[in-house]
């Protein structure tokens, strides 16, 4: 039994998979220069689609373009942090407790991390330690200390 070509592309997708047959088959007959045109043409506009971020699993289930992530606000992490010798100077005289106290108390909330970095800060409720700690599943995590007692206050 023979198919007749018409009713073979009788569906819609069928008829748009045939007049996309049809422009290549019209394409292979031109010159080469315009086949190299048609195809940066091609390369170009996926090119623009992929930089602009319209193609991606919210894109493709939403129609839309993926919208930025929210940025939390960070702790401020230079302005108001004391200096290594100003650090040394408030462990001297016992108004904080030591940097190892603050990475101990640190690792009892996130066993298993590398702290990366730890600083003292001032902060709304006194002085505190800022942690950044390095999980073993690559995610950074920061923890906050109070320097007075050693213990942790928070966590983002």
């Amino acid at each position: 039994m023979a198919l007749n070509r018409k009713t073979a592309y009788a569906t819609p997708k069928s008829s748009v998979l045939a007049n996309i047959q049809g422009t290549f088959s019209a394409l292979a007959r031109q010159s080469p220069s315009m086949r190299q045109a048609f195809a940066l043409l091609i390369v170009v506009s996926t090119a623009a689609v992929l930089a602009t971020g319209a193609v991606g699993p919210l894109a493709e289930e939403t129609g839309a373009i993926a919208p930025a992530p929210v940025a939390r606000e960070p702790m401020n992490r230079g302005d108001d942090c004391l200096s290594p010798a100003d650090l040394r100077e408030a462990v001297a005289e016992k108004r904080v407790v030591p940097p190892l106290s603050a990475i101990r108390a640190a690792r009892q909330i996130v066993p298993r991390a590398e702290i990366q970095r730890a600083s003292l800060c001032r902060h709304e409720e006194g002085l505190v330690y800022l942690l950044t700690a390095l999980r073993r599943d690559g995610q950074f995590l920061h923890v906050m200390v109070d320097a007075q007692s050693g213990q942790v206050s928070g966590q983002w």
